[in-house]
This record gives structure tokens, sequence and C-alpha cells, in this order.
């Protein structure tokens, strides 16, 4: 198949490219390189830098006549979405709008989008979430991705565009920006590492459902053959708390650094824990790395870059 994979150079598109070129498809990146980098794409894909609300995109999907669009590219900045709403939805809303008209006008088959599953329900009322779990998105990020997912309806029952959502837990692994928001892992590993002292978030008991990025790249490459319309939440099920994540971090670079806590971020949810019970169920995935196995790579990657 052609596939256009948005946000292809970022950490978890980069990585599901891979694996839909090692699988023998045809793919093609599109990527403003905002967060993403150029090092992280795959050097058999198609690369075009350039942004998804950009209107000049309608001359690539006439040409190209893709397949399936997996949509990875998103402003994924929560504070940011909250200092400025604007932009957050000009970028999730309007751009894959953009993506979505060019789609219907194309033939495209399928539309694969990335979601959160920690964003769109809020603050939970029972644990873990499933997909039926009340929808209460506490930032304009989390709203810009509920928003997309109901277009997404929209475009099925107006067109009969095929869809597919994965709402993502915490994904964490090699390739993460340590740079960024998003992504404590990533961040403890490379000032761990580089004998630099992280700083907790408040007391460091809110949790969340960390997920290793080789099982979510193994659950787009089994979405890829869904032909059924629906959305799935892509977790673990367990909750581990940023002190307990901190510590196993610890111990993995070794450097004995004390725990050092700072004040709470405004707005940040306490627990956020999903259940891929619905994706088991229809197709027997579910994460296969512990979370100490995930780190471990991790940490090793972040290792090697230092």
């Amino acid at each position: 198949m052609k596939i256009l994979v948005t946000g292809g150079a970022g950490f978890i598109a980069s990585q599901v490219a891979d694996a839909f070129i090692n699988e023998g498809h045809e793919v093609f990146i599109l990527d403003n390189l905002a967060t993403g980098f150029e090092k992280n794409i795959n050097p058999k894909a198609k690369f075009i830098k350039d942004d998804i609300t950009n209107k000049q995109l309608a001359s690539l999907f006439e040409k190209e006549k893709f397949d399936v669009v997996n949509h990875h590219a998103a402003q994924m900045d929560v504070r940011r979405s909250v200092v400025d709403p604007a932009f957050d939805a000009n970028t999730n809303i309007i751009g894959t709008i953009n993506l979505l008209q060019n789609c219907i006008k194309t033939g495209v088959k399928k539309f694969m989008f990335a979601s959160t599953g920690g964003a769109v329900y809020g603050e939970q009322s029972y644990f873990p979430a499933d997909e039926n779990h009340p929808t209460s998105p506490l930032s304009p990020y989390g709203i810009s991705k509920l928003a997309v997912e109901k277009y997404l309806y929209f475009y099925h029952v107006q067109y009969k565009l095929n869809y597919t959502i994965l709402r993502y837990a915490n994904i964490y692994g090699p390739r993460q920006n340590p740079f960024g928001e998003a992504g404590v892992v990533a961040i403890f590993s490379s000032k761990l590492l580089k004998g630099e002292q992280p700083v907790i978030n408040g007391s460091g008991l809110q949790t969340r459902d960390y997920v290793f990025v080789g099982d979510v790249v193994k659950a787009n490459l089994t979405a890829l053959k869904d032909e059924h319309s629906d959305v799935y939440n892509i977790g673990t099920g367990k909750e581990t708390n940023v002190n307990d994540l901190y510590g196993i971090l610890n111990n993995l670079v070794g450097k004995g650094q004390i725990e050092k806590h700072g004040p709470a971020a405004p707005g940040e949810q306490m627990r956020s824990v999903i259940t891929s019970d619905k994706f088991y169920k229809k197709f027997g995935w579910r994460p296969s790395t512990t979370l100490e196995e995930g780190l471990k790579k991790t940490v090793e990657y972040f290792k090697a870059q230092v």
C-alpha cells in the first residue's frame, strides 16, 4: 500500500513509518520539522517538508493517490495549548480537516489517527478508563483531539471514509525528545545521564499509564488491517507514579541522584490509566514490554546520545 505518515520525523511516527516500510509498504513522510528531526526519517521513505495546514497539499494528494493516511502530526504541548488555544486548534483541527478534505477528494481508503487516552478523558471517574468513559478534556489540546475524533465520524458517515482512532496512553522510548514539554521518561533519562538534577513536579504521586513505543508500533501495524471504523485505547491498564518512575530510572543510570521536588504543575491530572481490553479482544494485541524492560532500552538509547 501507499501510506502517508504525517509527523513521520517525530518520536512515534518515525518508528511507525519504519515498520510500514519493513512490511513492504511505500511510505511518504510529511513533517514540518517543528519538533521532528531529519535523522529519524527512514531513507527508504519519500520525505516532504511541509505543514498539514498548507492548502497546496492538494497537489501532493492528487499526484500520489495514497491508500492510507497515518496521522500523527500535531501540536502536542498541553501547556502551549492553554496559553495559545488558537494555535493549537489551527494545527490540530484545521490542519486535520485539510488532510481529510484531500482524502475524500482523492479516494484515500483509510485514515488512522493518533489521539490521546489521557487528555480526552480528563479527570477520570473510574480506573482504568475504557472507551466508554465520559470525555471531559481539561485542555485545548484534549479538546482538539476529541474534536478530530468527531470529525472522523462525520467523514465516515458522510463520505464512507474508513478510520481507526488510537487513544494513546503515555508513550515513551527511544527517539523521544528530552527537551519538549511531553515525555517525563526522556527528560529524566537525559538529565540523569548528564549528571543534572531532574525536578519532580509536586508530590510525584500523580500516576500515568506508560507504554513502550515498540508496542505502539505493533498496534499501528495491527490496526492497518482493520476494515471497520472504531476507536481503541492503547494502554497497559497499569498506573505508575512519578516517584516510582524516577526511582527505576535513577537505579538504571546508577549515579545516585537525590529525589528533588518542585511546585506542582498547574492543571496537571493526578491519575490517568486506560485499558486496551477492547483492542485485545478484537486483535489479540497487548503491550508485551514491561516497564523495567522498556526503561532499560530507553536509557541505553539516551546513553548512546550523550
